[in-house]
């Protein structure tokens, strides 16, 4: 197990570093992103993360209401394979969120 880290740049981009597994995330984790703090769109970057599972997926559309909420373009880059097939298997909405290649 690989600690979850996130990073965030003022320039709205987020470096998440780690594993996103039930064992690296916890309530507080969904508060790493302040959505109102950031500009009109935040990128959330996944290419270093190593492992993930199904608190992944969940931690991601909790960041997705949180952006929407705060009325924030949310963009997802270099999502893992494993994210996008546990979100299709789940039947969230892909078109709106997922681009077409992780």
């Amino acid at each position: 197990m690989t600690a979850l880290t996130v990073t965030m740049q003022a320039d709205g981009l987020v470096i998440l570093d780690g594993d996103l597994t039930f064992a690296t995330i916890n309530k507080k984790t969904v508060k790493l992103i302040d959505f109102k703090a950031v500009g009109q769109e935040v990128i959330i970057d996944f290419s270093k993360i190593n492992q993930s599972d199904s608190a992944g997926l969940a931690l991601i559309i909790e960041w997705l209401k949180n952006a929407k909420t705060a009325q924030k373009i949310c963009k997802l880059h270099h999502l893992p394979t494993q994210l996008l097939t546990l979100a299709q298997l789940s039947g969230f909405d892909m078109a709106l969120y997922f681009p077409a290649h992780a």
